[in-house]
């Protein structure tokens, strides 16, 4: 029999080294959220988890948590329509897909696209309004609780970051046409069908990897990644100390706050200004962009 003391430090080392693959029980994800909108709206969600024209959700089923994030494309008000209202209505109906037990674990493309045919086939979003055109990027997460695997799906340049040990284990790949101009699902308003970037849910880049007790997932938009490399985020990361949420959700604002101070500084070389110049243009300065961090933690799995 073990002592309580032997079994504390087994229970320690699962926690800080994960467990192996034997380990029956259910995981979960402990995930705090924070944004802030280019309006300098500090941390106001609209209606829907909307942060400017970012939108995420966080949905949790008997069989795993599923969680998003998407970038509405800005370009779209130059035109009278709402970024927001494509982003933020894919989300939605993502998060209800999820709710209602319509998905696989091992799927989340599968998410994706059942989220955006629906809106296609009914132009008629859960926001109240008609829904005539629009586009975003889009990244899913899914941890399947009982295998303990991670299955994650981008479209963009939206991403995840996932971090054991203070050290990036697994990221998403950036996905983009050319400079600036990220792979997007869209709406295109009627008779412009051909003439609005589109590309096909089943373009996203998938993933599927086991995950331990103790990781970090973060999960953002763009204006995280174009402002913040990966040192300053694990730097910000090496604050959180237990998966007690409120630890979870004031280093997901630390982050989201250095990110969003970082993107107005004129003088700093951001990874979006030194990516412009590997691509012949003299930029220099942050991104001022919408920014919507998640940031999980893998715990045990409690009811």
């Amino acid at each position: 029999m073990l002592s309580v003391l032997s079994y504390g430090r087994l229970v320690a080392r699962a926690v800080i080294g994960g467990l192996s693959q034997t380990d029956g029980r259910d995981y979960s994800l402990v995930t705090a959220s924070c944004g802030f909108g280019k309006d300098f709206r500090k941390g106001i969600l609209k209606k829907g988890m909307c942060y400017g024209d970012d939108a995420c959700f966080i949905a949790r089923h008997r069989s795993a948590d599923v969680l998003g994030v998407a970038d509405g494309v800005g370009g779209w008000r130059d035109y009278g329509v709402d970024p927001s209202q494509f982003s933020g209505t894919l989300m939605k109906t993502c998060e209800r897909l999820v709710k209602e037990g319509r998905f696989v674990p091992s799927n989340p493309v599968g998410v994706l696209t059942s989220s955006y045919y629906e809106l296609l086939q009914n132009k008629v979003p859960l926001l109240g309004v008609c829904l005539s055109a629009g586009s975003s990027t889009a990244c899913i997460v899914v941890l399947d609780r009982q295998s303990h695997r991670l299955h994650t799906a981008n479209l963009g340049d939206s991403g995840f970051l996932v971090v054991r040990g203070g050290e990036v284990v697994h990221r998403s790949d950036e996905q983009q046409h050319y400079f600036n101009t990220p792979f997007q699902l869209s709406i295109a308003p009627p008779g412009a069908e051909g003439a609005v970037l589109n590309d096909s849910p089943d373009a996203a880049d998938s993933s599927s990897f086991d995950v331990q007790l103790g990781d970090i997932i973060l999960t953002a938009t763009d204006g995280l990644f174009d402002n913040m490399p990966d040192y300053m985020i694990l730097q910000e990361l090496k604050k959180l100390k237990n998966t007690n949420y409120e630890s979870i959700q004031q280093t997901a604002r630390s982050i989201a706050e250095q990110a969003h101070v970082l993107a107005y500084d004129p003088n700093y070389m951001s990874p979006f200004a030194q990516f412009a110049c590997d691509n012949g243009l003299n930029v220099r300065g942050g991104k001022p962009d919408d920014i919507t961090v998640l940031l999980s933690i893998v715990a045990e799995y409690t009811d």
